[in-house]
Parts: structure tokens; sequence; C-alpha cells
């Protein structure tokens, strides 16, 4: 396990101004949600008002509106198929994301920068649970290369940044998120999304089956996009070290075992049959987040749980019924 360093005295988030990058996503909703409690400013920026891809734009957003701290949260996001589909996208944009915000934090002065990574940086054959010092020990998994790869650089300049000038950039690496506020996308969902919708359609067609993809035997880790929120503001008062840290719940379960319990929760019935001529990607993927529950932060929200409560937010705020249907 790499060496961690934390504050001994938490950091005030009262008063200070904290632009949240990403704010429209899940995980951007999330930090809203909890943010709210600690008395701070936060400010954002919308696609349509900012372009993060635009290096001369994003230095100029940071200068005129001088937040005291950043969080990255946002990123072009997919599943395997997008991931597998649009490389370049995917490199390109969530490289020049990374890039141009940390860049103009570190020009405009801004000392605080929490920068948000993904557990598919890891090696494809990583030994698990999966440590933070397994980072570029063996090749990655081929179907997200290229979302990793960013992510990758993200993380390493932050870290550069914050040994070569004094900064506090610190970088959280999470499991598998899902919740209140994710994508729901026929081709570019992850996979609790996509099950979600694929249960709710096959249960009101009324279909004897339901089409996984893969073998169904891959396990994942996953952790409630709230449970996330929590642990990145204790990071951004607590964390100083520039090597990144694992985020995760440390619960595996089978593709084949969520997709029973979705289904349960949507109230299908039917069979399951498993598609093993599409991707499995990696087989396991469990990290060990031990550095940060040692300093007593566990999620609440278990799977079934949060799982009632995506499935809530799907029904209210994202299933469109038969213009759905007949997409």
């Amino acid at each position: 396990m790499i060496s961690q360093f934390w504050l001994k005295e938490p950091l005030s988030l009262h008063n200070k101004t904290i632009w949240i990058a990403g704010h429209n996503g899940m995980v951007g909703r999330a930090l809203h949600r909890t943010l709210a409690n600690e008395g701070c400013r936060i400010i954002t920026a919308s696609r349509n008002e900012l372009d993060l891809r635009d290096q001369a734009a994003t230095h100029q957003w940071v200068k005129i509106n001088k937040p005291e701290m950043i969080i990255i949260a946002a990123a072009k996001v997919g599943g395997i198929l997008a991931n597998d589909a649009f490389k370049c996208d995917f490199l390109y944009d969530n490289t020049m994301i990374a890039m141009n915000i940390l860049h103009a934090a570190y020009e405009n002065g801004v000392k605080h920068v929490l920068n948000l990574g993904s557990s598919c940086i890891y090696p494809k054959d990583a030994a698990q649970p999966i440590t933070e010092d397994q980072l570029l020990s063996s090749t990655l998994e081929p179907t997200n290369e290229a979302y990793a790869l960013a992510k990758i650089i993200g993380l390493k300049l932050a870290k550069y940044y914050s040994e070569a000038h004094n900064m506090r950039y610190i970088s959280a690496m999470p499991c598998n998120l899902y919740g209140i506020g994710d994508s729901y996308h026929v081709q570019n969902s992850h996979v609790i999304p996509a099950l979600i919708m694929k249960a709710h359609e096959a249960k009101l067609g009324q279909s004897p089956a339901l089409e996984i993809w893969g073998s169904g035997k891959p396990l994942r880790e996953f952790l409630y996009v709230d449970d996330l929120a929590r642990a990145l503001v204790f990071l951004l008062k607590n964390y100083a070290e520039p090597d990144h840290i694992n985020v995760g719940s440390g619960i595996e379960i089978s593709i084949a075992d969520l997709a029973e319990l979705i289904c349960e929760i949507v109230g299908y019935k039917g069979k399951l049959v498993f598609d093993t001529s599409k991707p499995d990607g990696t087989y396991r993927k469990v990290m060990d987040s031990s550095a940060l529950k040692n300093k007593n932060w566990a999620p609440k929200t278990d799977l079934n749980t949060g799982l009632n409560l995506a499935y809530e937010d799907y029904l209210k705020n994202h299933y469109k019924g038969e213009e759905q249907r007949s997409a």
C-alpha cells in the first residue's frame, strides 16, 4: 500500500467558493446535494457557457470566477459499447478536460483541486483487491483503454503539480457508480442503467426473455453516488497525498446476480438469456479502499436500497413512456 498523508485538522469549506466542473452529471448533482450542508458557495458553468476542451476559454473562466477549490467531475462517459466504438472521442475529450482545468487552476493560483478518476485505470489482470500501487503495472482492459489512459494522464498531472508547485491537487478513483441522475441511453449507458431500462421495457412488453450482454460471470463493485459524494467532500477536507486514493464499497456481485436483483426490483419475471458473443470486459474488479475506510469512512447505502432509489428516479425523471418504447 502506498503511503497516505492526511491533514492534522480538517479544512473548513465554509464560505469557500467551489467550482463543480460537470455539475449536471450524476456525480456533480450528488456533490451539489452534499455540499449544500457545508456553507460554501458553489459555482458552475454549463456546456453552453464553457467548452472544457478549449484551453483559453477554460483559463479565462477560472480567472474571472476565481474559485478557491475545484472538483473535476466533468467527463465523457459510457458503457463498454461506447468506450470501444468511440476511442478517439473518449481519449481526446477526457484528456483535454483534465489538462485544461488543472492547468487553468495552476495558472490562476487555485491551490485545492480534487480530480475524479475511475477504477478502469488499473490493469486488466490486476491482483484483487486492487491497491493503488498497481497503477501502470500491466496492460489495460482493451474495451475501455482510451478512457483509462485519459484518466491516468489527469491523475499524473495533478500529482506533478502538487509535487512541483506545492499545490494540493488530489485524485480519487471510485469503483462503478450508480444512482439518482444516472445516464439512460440505449447505447451509451453503464451496466446498471442499461439493465434497468431493459428490464422495465421487457416487463411492459411482457417479453418472455431478457438478453444480457456477456456471460454474466464477471464480478463488479458498485457504489451509490451520494456515498461517493460524501467520500469526496471528506477527502477535500482531509486528504493531502499527491498519489491517488481508491473509493469503493468493497462488495462484489456478478453481472448475472445483479441482473436478477434488478429484475426483481423492476418486477420483470421472464427468463435471462446471456449473449456470450458480446464482451465481458475485465472478469473481476474490486478495489482496496482501506486507506479511506481506516479513516472511518464507509458507504451508507446498500445495493438493494440504492437500486430501488435508482429505479424510482428512472421512472420519475428519465422514462419517456410510449415515446421511448417506440424509439
